[in-house]
């Protein structure tokens, strides 16, 4: 028996889904579904394969690339971890979490974009803003971050994950200037100065009308409730909290790969989809990580995974300091330079993404033949069964 996949869901009550919710259910929510549903199947074509070894064939049919897919994920890391390895330093890195109050939550699901920019700005000028002090590193850092907008039970729950390595150049880029060991920032610190530049922005955006409200937060739409709002905010606690660093370059890779292209729930989590309901595993982080099984309705099962939509276009996965896109081979080769060691991006780069026809490489290249292990070769395509699909890309 084949095992049940978010696709099953959305092929058994996507339309009940989507006729129950007609009035609010959005174009990105609509397409994500679709994508999903078709994805390696005869609606998005496909090709034929032939085992190079022993001549066995089968149909391997087209992925749908959506981000938001379980299933298309796997080639989408191998490839970013092969850019990332070739920028690892030799130093201790450490993961760093930005959460929000559940109230900012609310505000941020209606208004992703905006909210969600701000929550990485925040972070990074956080991070920027305490390093470069000489009172707890002196040092210009850099980060990879990643944007979660969901808890185990897939509520929404927007938080920043960072990877950092333990130090940076110094600010006048004379010497590498490296955390204490096991320590990282001050995590109260950090959290003070996040809710202060995350509030300062949010009355930015509100104050310039880039904010929208509607249901249960219409009344935020007033300046002097939205003004309340966020003092209560400046007099709540907000969590920023600092794992022990990682053991090596290995695990950070191990770690970037679980991370950066993780969806709201994996297919593997799911248990059974029956009389309507889906039952599928989380960790109660309360009950010190134990796994539980949760059943929902699939209509709140399937609103649940649409909460975390993101809007066209919206970049999950982002880098500061002297890990920005803009200046970052300039910048590594300099860390290196620092820290004494051998340059790697000549040495680590990643082999060329190409096949011998000099087509870019796909999942297909690396297909293994079930019956011998031998490597499977596209010898014919199979057309789409009906109108051509628009994949989010993004």
């Amino acid at each position: 028996m084949a095992a049940l996949e978010v696709a099953d869901i959305f092929r058994r009550h996507g339309d009940a889904f989507r006729q129950a919710h007609a009035g609010h259910l959005g174009r990105v929510e609509r397409r994500i579904m679709g994508a999903i549903t078709a994805c390696r199947t005869a609606v998005l074509g496909g090709h034929v394969e032939q085992c190079d070894g022993c001549g066995a064939t089968r149909i391997a049919y087209n992925s749908c690339r959506s981000r938001h897919c379980p299933k298309c994920q796997g080639l989408a890391r191998a490839q970013w971890l092969a850019e990332r390895q070739a920028e690892l330093l030799p130093v201790p890195y450490f993961h760093v979490v930005f959460t929000v109050p559940a109230s900012v939550g609310e505000i941020a699901f209606q208004n992703k974009a905006i909210v969600y920019a701000i929550l990485f700005r925040a972070a990074a000028k956080t991070l920027a803003s305490i390093a470069t002090d000489p009172k707890h590193l002196g040092a210009q850092l850099g980060a990879t971050m990643v944007l979660h907008t969901w808890g185990q039970t897939l509520q929404h729950h927007p938080h920043i994950h960072c990877v950092i390595p333990g130090g940076g150049p110094s600010l006048d880029g004379t010497s590498w200037v490296a955390c204490r060991p096991g320590f990282f920032l001050p995590v109260r610190v950090l959290s003070r100065l996040f809710r202060r530049l995350f509030l300062r922005e949010l009355q930015i955006a509100f104050d310039v009308g880039k904010l929208c409200f509607f249901g249960k937060l219409s009344g935020l739409a007033d300046p002097e409730v939205f003004a309340l709002c966020l003092d209560e905010l400046r007099h709540t606690n907000w969590v920023v909290y600092a794992k022990p660093p990682f053991g090596g370059p290995e695990q950070v890779l191990a770690y970037l790969g679980r991370y950066t292209h993780r969806i709201a729930i994996a297919n593997s989590r799911l248990l059974s989809l029956a009389d309507g309901k889906v039952c599928f595993t989380w960790k109660d982080y309360r009950a010190d990580g134990k796994t539980k099984v949760m059943t929902l309705d699939a209509d709140e099962f399937i609103r649940r995974f649409l909460l975390h939509a993101l809007p066209d276009g919206f970049h999950r996965i982002r880098h500061y300091g002297f890990l920005a896109n803009g200046s970052r081979g300039v910048s590594l080769a300099l860390c290196r330079q620092l820290l004494e060691v051998p340059d790697r991006a000549v040495a680590c780069e990643p082999p060329d993404n190409r096949t011998q026809d000099d087509r870019p490489l796909t999942a297909a290249d690396f297909a293994i033949c079930a019956e011998c292990g031998g490597t499977m070769r596209r010898i014919a395509v199979v057309p789409r069964s009906c109108t051509p699909f628009f994949c989010d890309t993004s």
